[in-house]
């Protein structure tokens, strides 16, 4: 799978609590993403067996809000972003200098 700087993102924020469920409002605050960039990636993200997703079992009129759809990594999801981005971060390095943006 191709790894954008905006897949990047978007797999570190789920990285960053990988078992818990994130929606797509969520995401978009944490990675600065708009919701036409964000949605198609985790699209492909789940129809590369990274990400499962569903929907959130509440009465939309008891809430007063629109159920919220759910995102998560798969546990091979998990392993694949890991290593996708560790591979990122070693292609941006220079050597003997931190990576790009990191200290």
């Amino acid at each position: 799978m191709r790894i954008t700087i905006p897949t990047a993102r978007i797999l570190a924020a789920l990285l960053a609590d990988p078992g818990a469920d994130r929606y797509g409002l969520e995401l978009m605050q944490v990675t600065g993403l708009a919701s036409g960039s964000l949605y198609p990636i985790l699209h492909r993200l789940q129809e590369a067996g990274w990400v499962e997703a569903r929907w959130e079992e509440i009465d939309p009129a008891e809430q007063g809000r629109p159920a919220r759809r759910f995102y998560r990594l798969t546990a091979d999801g998990a392993v694949d972003a890991r290593r996708a981005l560790a591979a990122l971060h070693a292609g941006t390095s220079v050597p003997g200098k931190p990576a790009l943006g990191l200290s």
